[in-house]
């Protein structure tokens, strides 16, 4: 298992940045695929959350079309950290933000979320 916690959510300009933080509970060396997801405000829990970014335990990184060249993933593992850089942000980028955690468990994968952080772009 793993508890993951959000952070960095808030309201911003379009135009400006945010970084948002992902605190795992555990070694994030142990986990296959960590990522970004969102959805927007409104939706019922759970249906349609859009994939924004994972990164694999061997670092390759995968961005939706809609947030490439404009958000970076990272992760810091002396601090069990995932990180989401997110520059020039537009107000389709509302949304709120969950972190996951895929770890194997054969013969497939255990899913983990945060709780989510409320990302507003707003004038």
């Amino acid at each position: 298992q793993v508890q993951l916690v959000e952070s960095g959510g808030g309201l911003v300009q379009p135009g400006g940045s945010l970084r948002l933080s992902c605190a795992a509970s555990r070694s994030i060396f142990s986990i296959n695929v960590m990522g970004w997801y969102r959805q927007a405000p409104g939706k019922e829990p759970g249906k349609e959350r859009e994939l924004v970014a994972t990164i694999a335990g061997g670092g390759s990184t995968n961005y939706a079309d809609s947030v490439k060249g404009r958000f970076t993933i990272s992760r810091d593992s002396a601090k069990n950290t995932l990180y989401l850089q997110m520059n020039s942000l537009k107000p389709e980028d509302t949304a709120i933000y969950y972190c996951n955690a895929k770890i194997a468990h054969l013969p497939g994968y255990l899913g983990y979320w945060g709780q989510g952080t409320l990302v507003t772009v707003s004038s």
